[in-house]
């Protein structure tokens, strides 16, 4: 069984937003790259794509917040089939701090919250990710 990760570990922040010493490692978690952010403005450590919503549930979701409930059980269910990013995510946010970086305008109906809430065991995924280790 793992331990558990500390809150002050996984940070969110929005790519658009200015990055800064206290992100720790910056891991962008969307499919595709933000529109109008550079590469050197950004200052990405890691693009993780394959742990980003499928192309299919985020134009389903059209960050609809009325769609909220059902694109996190959907996205719990995409991320269960990614356990070695996964994996990665929550051994880098045990060692240190990390940051999601993510392009959604919409700051309370987003996927990095879910996949955060996951890391941090705050969700009904987390039972399935540390019972095979």
């Amino acid at each position: 069984m793992s331990k558990r990760i500390a809150p002050s570990n996984v940070k969110l922040k929005r790519a658009y937003d200015p990055p800064a010493a206290s992100d720790g490692t910056r891991i962008l978690i969307d499919r595709l790259w933000p529109r109008g952010v550079s590469k050197s403005n950004a200052a990405i450590d890691q693009w993780d794509k394959e742990i980003a919503p499928s192309t299919t549930l985020r134009k389903w979701f059209g960050h609809d917040p009325g769609r909220w409930q059902e694109f996190r059980r959907r996205y719990i269910n995409e991320i269960q089939r990614h356990r070695e990013e996964l994996d990665e995510l929550r051994d880098r946010a045990q060692s240190g701090r990390i940051t999601l970086v993510f392009a959604a305008h919409d700051q309370v109906h987003n996927h990095a919250i879910v996949l955060r809430d996951m890391l941090l065991g705050r969700t009904e995924g987390r039972k399935h990710l540390t019972t095979s280790s």
